[in-house]
């Protein structure tokens, strides 16, 4: 296993990660951070802003919690991950490189035409991306229903969804979530992203988003609110006993993370880095290139 992690697994067991171990988490999630940027300049591609926030959260579940095997992403018992905000899937691909599900180098094709790693995710074409998302308010209904197929098929695994705030505006959300305690369905898990951002201004202003955990609760759910930059508390929320309800996590994180020029500035959803700005951001993020 690459970086010297010890996967857990999505047991229902609470893990306190030691310090050690947030330590090189914290590293990781830089370099990674360092990457997209990289990508965002090389390829000429948007929504770097809403990769780097959704960073943290990848790390904690690629690294500590996800049960996977890079050499056999298709295994019939690994948990799944749908990643419903498609347009950050920089991020995933970064992440997925970085655990051996493919090559580093392969990012190098990132946003290239007939390349394998298209701007928007598909599956089929790479490694470890278990859906096309992209279209928002889709993926909890995928979730949803691979978590349904796992316990009809009895092959139980954990299921993970990543949503943006802006996404839980879509009406098809909240079918999906009354739906989910009605089928009492094993371990299904929400992590949104809350970065306070959507494409055309802060998500608090154009819907009435708030309360969100409130809301997820009132729809049955089990629900909490994180620091989505720190990963001990991202594991330790995504490891907590489950009481049998499915569980949404509101991630509070900045978008734009890990670089100063970048951090909640919307214009970034759809500014690519100039080569100046990534020597600053390298700067930034303590890495020597």
């Amino acid at each position: 296993m690459s970086d010297g992690f010890q996967k857990t697994g999505l047991s229902g067991g609470s893990k306190l990660l030691e310090p050690v171990e947030a330590e090189r988490a914290e590293k990781i999630s830089r370099e990674i951070r360092y990457r997209l940027i990289r990508l965002s300049h090389d390829a000429k591609s948007a929504h770097l802003a809403g990769a780097l926030s959704c960073v943290d959260l990848l790390v904690a579940l690629y690294w500590h919690v996800l049960k996977i095997d890079p050499a056999n992403p298709k295994a019939s018992d690994r948990d799944r991950l749908v990643f419903s905000k498609g347009h950050a899937v920089s991020a995933l691909y970064a992440v997925l490189a970085r655990r051996g599900f493919f090559s580093e180098e392969s990012l190098a094709r990132y946003n290239q035409p007939c390349a394998g790693l298209p701007e928007q995710p598909c599956p089929g074409l790479t490694p470890g991306v278990e859906w096309a998302t992209g279209s928002l308010g889709h993926g909890l209904g995928v979730g949803l229903g691979i978590a349904r197929a796992s316990e009809i098929q009895k092959n139980p695994h954990a299921t993970v969804v990543i949503m943006s705030d802006g996404e839980c505006q879509e009406g098809s959300v909240w079918e999906a979530a009354m739906l989910a305690p009605k089928l009492k369905t094993g371990p299904l898990t929400v992590l949104v992203d809350f970065n306070g951002w959507q494409a055309t201004g802060r998500s608090r202003e154009i819907m009435q988003l708030e309360p969100l955990a409130e809301k997820w609760s009132a729809f049955g759910w089990e629900a909490c609110e994180i620091d989505g930059h720190s990963i001990p508390d991202i594991v330790a929320a995504l490891e907590a006993p489950r009481d049998g309800r499915p569980r949404a996590i509101i991630a509070h994180t900045i978008k734009g993370k890990g670089a100063s020029f970048i951090e909640d500035d919307n214009n970034w959803h759809y500014r690519s880095p100039t080569a100046p700005e990534v020597e600053v951001a390298a700067k930034e993020l303590q890495i020597s290139q």
